[in-house]
């Protein structure tokens, strides 16, 4: 992997909070990250219903963390205030939620395997046969609204919560803009369909023309959707999560390195 990466810069664009990891894993792999975050993570505004789920929380049969973001705020808030309830069933979107849970001491969690959203939650055996259970999902402001409906539907009574924001930087796009000019840019990591809209608007009309022919690396199918409704031409979809993402770059320059290019790129 090491050799298919050597001199490649791979902007990495998630929240400052949670590039490290990604990050890491692009420099082991020989290529050298560029931090360029599309959202900024804040505090709710109202705590208010955040604060009162956490009171509540021996009254749930279950708790489901959507992103890494939502264990940070929601578990920072808990451990502050009490513990966590043993008894409680938790549930990660994916592998980053899981791990963030453990590193506030949750190991008990269940997550889906092979895909990381809504989808594959509602597949879990846990969400199937939810009559009768309370359910509390921890989440950033909006969002998709089909895990909850789903399981209203399956008769489980669902609480969301907001834990956190979504905010665009107000970010210096003149060095990115310089750095894509004089080739300096080898490839785009964004890991949300926000991220690659904030992008897009961040980088103006002159941008957009160089953004329409970079090399995008997205890992879910909603987010290649996004990219290629807005112009890009280059969009390449891995496998789900950091290592499906990794392992997609690493074989595409690879292959560029060896003349064996035989990517499809979304349309």
């Amino acid at each position: 992997m090491s050799i298919a990466l050597t001199g490649i810069n791979i902007l990495v664009t998630r929240p400052s909070n949670q590039a490290g990891d990604l990050a890491e894993k692009v420099r082991l792999a020989g290529g050298n990250p560029v931090l360029f975050p599309l959202l900024e993570i804040k505090d709710t505004n109202y705590p208010g219903p955040l604060l009162d789920a956490i009171a509540r929380l021996d009254e749930f049969d279950l708790a489901i963390f959507i992103s890494p973001n939502a264990v940070e705020k929601a578990m920072a808030r808990i451990n502050a205030t009490r513990k966590f309830p043993p008894g409680l069933t938790v549930v990660a979107v994916g592998q980053g939620t899981r791990n963030a849970l453990r590193r506030f001491g949750v190991d008990n969690v269940t997550m889906p395997s092979g895909r990381f959203d809504s989808e594959a939650l509602l597949e879990l055996p846990e969400l199937s046969e939810v009559t009768g259970k309370y359910i509390l999902i921890f989440r950033g402001d909006g969002g998709r609204e089909l895990l909850g409906e789903t399981l209203l539907k399956r008769g489980a009574t669902v609480t969301y919560v907001e834990c956190y924001r979504r905010v665009r930087p107000e970010a210096d796009t003149a060095p990115l803009l310089r750095a894509a000019a004089s080739g300096k840019l080898d490839a785009i990591i964004i890991t949300s369909s926000e991220g690659v809209r904030n992008l897009w608007d961040m980088v103006g009309e002159a941008g957009q023309a160089w953004l329409k022919n970079s090399c995008l690396f997205v890992s879910h199918e909603r987010i290649a959707q996004t990219a290629s409704s807005l112009g890009f031409t280059r969009v390449i979809l891995t496998a789900p999560g950091d290592n499906g993402l990794l392992e997609g770059i690493s074989n595409y320059f690879r292959a560029q390195a060896t003349g064996k290019d035989s990517v499809s790129f979304r349309q």
